[in-house]
């Protein structure tokens, strides 16, 4: 019986390439997936003496295609970021953008007057 030795090493290097491919293959919705998986923004909320802040990133859309409902409880927003349909004459293009459905229900910290709650979208960040 031959003695080798063992190198602890490769097999770290060894499921580092698996986790590679399955992040590559598995975690990038087919096209076909992508309609059923919804995006949750990412967001910041602040509560000031006088106002409560709310900050959503919701990159590459236009603020027509954002959908925001306010109550006195909670914000919902919601939209759709369509996919670009780009024509390559030479070789492939890959993207790792997303392109789908988002939404997001924030309860607030205190009661508001929605009456009185503005909206802008500048920059990919949605300020309420």
């Amino acid at each position: 019986m031959a003695l080798v030795r063992w190198n602890p090493w490769q097999e770290i290097n060894t499921m580092q390439r698996q986790l590679d491919r399955l992040f590559e293959q598995s975690l990038v919705p087919a096209k076909a997936e992508q309609r059923t998986f919804i995006r949750v923004p990412a967001a910041e909320i602040q509560d000031t003496s006088d106002a409560i802040h709310l900050k959503l990133e919701v990159p590459g859309m236009e603020a027509k295609d954002i959908d925001v409902n306010v109550t006195e409880n909670a914000v919902y927003i919601s939209g759709e970021r369509k996919t670009e349909n780009k024509t390559e004459e030479k070789g492939t293009t890959r993207s790792e953008f997303y392109y789908g459905k988002f939404q997001r229900v924030i309860p607030l910290p205190a009661r508001i007057q929605n009456s009185n709650v503005t909206a802008e979208y500048k920059d990919g960040i949605l300020n309420l």
